[in-house]
């Protein structure tokens, strides 16, 4: 970029910086990021295809999870980065409806394009955009089915509605029972719920049905010594943040030791204290230590004496889990053991999972932390069933807490498209056309949904379209049968805010896009001579410092 003034020019950027500016930056993030929604498009919906990523050191995800697979993509160009954006904040939300958010994200550019070609400005555009996703979030909480938080029937439909295409079809019912499950159980009384608080487990073996609910806590740790009760029953359980070993000097000392007495006196009195300290621990009525430092070799041997079931270097995430479940607290310091500290659990004990030894602790009172051991046949299987549970997880969580939710299958877009023509009508003015392309570019969901299925989008959308308009707010695509079908009866239902936070997110993007004009990007500098490729400590060179990076 350089400017002529009086023949002399004058240069701004730095040499190597390229600038694209008005419609051709517009084209071109247009085009990049409508690449990345047509990526995922394939995936959306029951009969969705599956992605197999390979990347540079040849690890293989296969997936159906829209956010998994933007995350596993390198993706260079910064307007596609932002569709990325739009998928991870849908999975932080409401951990559901990934695939939906960027395919609609790159239907509204699409349309705008269209709009830009008849020179409509795209500060309308943005505009007209805005207006279009408020009405929307205002309809969809008007058409939105209320949900009992014990309704277990509706809970079950909305883990199978999210969970149906992603590999987990098989056994869906086992699955979703186990889902809706956990999700009571970990339930505040307030009514919120923080799925984090159910863990998650996946071991290799076994088939999809033998995966199963632990009314407590799995740690993926086996006891510290042998000679250890391998099972509890009524286990008092105490959990500690802080290590079963003498305790160094925290000041450097040297300790002269001249003859051979006094170095076994030296070593008798590390041996008592550690002996008292596992006497505290006993005395406190314990007989299930998690520890989350160390446990050293003469204090596993008294444990064992006092027939204390131990395992050390828990997880911190792990040990809160435990606090949660079994009413424990977590103690820091060994002089503040006592009795009150302690949680219980009907059961601890220590089983092999597939070959390896996991702790058990379980029939806890009321525990407010659960797991799920996920099994299946082969790695890429048991993780794709992970992903599945998850967001499976999360919709039921979000459903409990909100108690709204929608139908599926395409119906809350269709009415959308249906109610904002109606409202850009009202609204009149240059607005309008945005308005409309807006509602237009919803039906890209149901459209989508037949195309996966092998279906006609055009006749499915007008069959749907059709219901609509007789005021069938809930007729959506049904995929298996090939026909419009009132979906909330065929029980495909989501949790309101999979949509809400789908669509605003998706505005929120196409928007910001829209408004970008000029696209400077600085050149990559070159390395100074004599310097390993990856700059100065493998910093990993120096070009992602100079702005966004090149095409």
């Amino acid at each position: 970029m350089s400017q002529q003034l009086g023949g002399q020019p004058i240069l701004i950027l730095k040499e190597g910086s390229t600038r694209t500016r008005g419609r051709d930056a517009q084209g071109m993030n247009i085009t990049a990021a409508k690449a990345v929604a047509s990526a995922v498009r394939t995936t959306l919906g029951p009969k969705g295809m599956d992605k197999m990523l390979v990347d540079t050191i040849g690890d293989v995800v296969i997936t159906n999870d829209g956010v998994t697979i933007l995350k596993e993509m390198d993706i260079e160009h910064p307007a596609a980065k932002m569709m990325v954006e739009v998928a991870k904040t849908q999975d932080d939300e409401v951990g559901d409806g990934t695939t939906s958010a960027v395919v609609i994200a790159g239907e509204l550019l699409k349309k705008a394009e269209d709009l830009l070609e008849q020179d409509v400005h795209p500060t309308v555009i943005a505009a007209g955009y805005r207006m279009a996703a408020e009405k929307a979030q205002a309809i969809l909480r008007e058409i939105a089915i209320d949900v009992k938080p014990n309704d277990m029937a509706i809970l079950k439909k909305i883990a199978e509605t999210a969970m149906t295409g992603k590999g987990a079809e098989a056994s869906k019912d086992k699955l979703c029972d186990l889902v809706v499950k956990a999700v009571t159980m970990v339930k505040e009384d307030d009514g919120s719920v923080d799925t984090d608080n159910i863990k998650v487990e996946k071991k290799v073996g076994g088939s999809i049905e033998d995966s199963e609910i632990i009314e407590g806590v799995i740690i993926d740790k086996e006891r510290v010594h042998p000679a250890m009760p391998k099972k509890v029953t009524n286990a008092k359980i105490l959990l500690l943040n802080a290590a079963v070993e003498f305790k160094k000097t925290e000041v450097d000392a040297e300790i002269n030791i001249t003859s051979p007495d006094q170095l076994q006196a030296f070593l008798d009195e590390e041996e008592r204290m550690i002996r008292t300290i596992v006497e505290k621990i006993e005395k406190s009525g314990a007989n299930v230590l998690f520890c989350q430092k160390g446990i050293d070799d003469i204090a596993q041997h008294y444990l064992s004496k006092a027939n204390i079931l131990a395992t050390r270097r828990v997880k911190k995430s792990d040990m809160e889990k435990l606090a949660r479940a079994t009413g424990a607290s977590l103690v820091s310091s060994i002089d503040a053991i006592s009795k009150s500290e302690l949680g219980h659990a009907g059961l601890v004990e220590e089983r092999k999972v597939s070959g390896e030894e996991m702790v058990f602790v379980e029939k806890c009172k009321n525990p407010k932390s659960v797991s799920i051991i996920v099994r299946g046949g082969t790695e890429h299987v048991v993780d794709e069933l992970e992903r599945a549970i998850h967001d499976a997880l999360r919709v039921v969580g979000v459903v409990v807490e909100d108690k709204k939710c929608v139908a599926g299958g395409g119906a809350p877009e269709t009415e959308l498209s249906l109610r904002l023509r109606e409202y850009g009508a009202s609204v009149g003015g240059r607005q309008q056309l945005a308005i409309e392309a807006f509602a237009s570019a919803l039906e890209i969901i149901p459209r989508t949904l037949a195309e996966n299925a092998g279906l006609d989008p055009i006749d499915m959308l007008v069959e749907i379209r059709a219901a609509h308009e007789k005021g069938k707010k809930t007729v959506g695509l049904d995929v298996f049968e090939g026909k419009a079908v009132d979906m909330q009866k065929a029980g495909v239902v989501e949790p309101l805010r999979v949509k809400t936070q789908a669509i605003a997110s998706a505005a929120e993007a196409a928007v910001m896009i829209l408004r970008i004009d000029d696209v400077i990007a600085s050149s990559k500098s070159a390395a100074p001579e004599g310097m390993p490729p990856g700059g100065p400590g493998g910093m990993g060179g120096m070009g992602g410092m100079g702005g966004m990076g090149d095409y």
